[in-house]
């Protein structure tokens, strides 16, 4: 390994349970000094004991946009400028479009996309200006492929990967790269609806989805990795 992300600072939203702490721990392993952020505090301190003393608890809401900016006010003040973004929070509320009640609707969309589309503004001008940094995005296969009652859900991942693909082209010539990771169904627990009638021991591990990233993150400096689909070996 020659790529190194030792001591750099890295935030990772969602970072309290399931695939965004299974990131942010893995990113710890790797060196780097982990902020995490999610909206339980008790969750996001339990992940940072498992990291150790490199890790940082700011507890946010990614619904928020004032959340958002504090966030990162206190990393740029406390910390350092961001060289990481790992926008991992989400969630799945699923149901047909008749029915389908307008708080979730706007609960869907502004924890899968609209928090990332601030998240990612608010990070970017430092990179910018420091010719550097990753932005990995966490959307899934439901953002690649439509299904059945779940239109809202796969409106905003598909929104997620629309955005990373368009945020990659614009930022790629100030040496920042911008990934998408789309993975099938993980065992997170996220929702009561994702696993229902599947094969639990079949489905991917939030373990697998962080050793994805690892390897986004340890790319050369050369090149980078755009987009991954992940798949269960076996159909859950």
């Amino acid at each position: 390994m020659t790529v190194s992300i030792e001591n750099q600072i890295a935030v990772v939203t969602g970072a309290g349970r399931g695939i965004g702490r299974a990131i942010a721990i893995e990113l710890g392993k790797l060196g780097a000094r982990v902020v995490l952020a999610a909206r339980s505090r008790t969750e996001l301190e339990e992940t940072a004991r498992t990291i150790g003393s490199s890790a940082s608890v700011i507890p946010t809401d990614v619904r928020k946009k004032e959340d958002l900016q504090s966030l990162f006010e206190q990393v740029a003040t406390a910390i350092g400028p961001v060289d990481i973004l790992v926008n991992a929070a989400g969630l799945g509320i699923f149901g047909p479009v008749v029915g389908f009640r307008d708080e979730d609707f706007e609960i869907l969309i502004e924890t899968n996309l609209r928090g990332i589309f601030f998240a990612s503004r608010f990070v970017l001008p430092s990179m910018i200006e420091r010719k550097k940094g990753h932005i990995v995005n966490i959307a899934s296969i439901a953002g690649k492929v439509g299904s059945a009652n779940r239109a809202v859900y796969c409106a905003s991942k598909f929104g997620v990967v629309g955005f990373t693909e368009s945020l990659a082209e614009e930022v790629r010539q100030h040496g920042i790269r911008a990934s998408v990771v789309c993975p099938g169904s993980t065992d997170t627990r996220f929702s009561p609806g994702e696993s229902s009638g599947k094969a639990r021991e079949r489905m991917l591990r939030p373990a697998d989805v962080a050793h994805v990233v690892r390897m986004i993150v340890l790319q050369e400096p050369n090149s980078f990795i755009s987009e991954i689909i992940m798949r269960p070996t076996q159909k859950p």
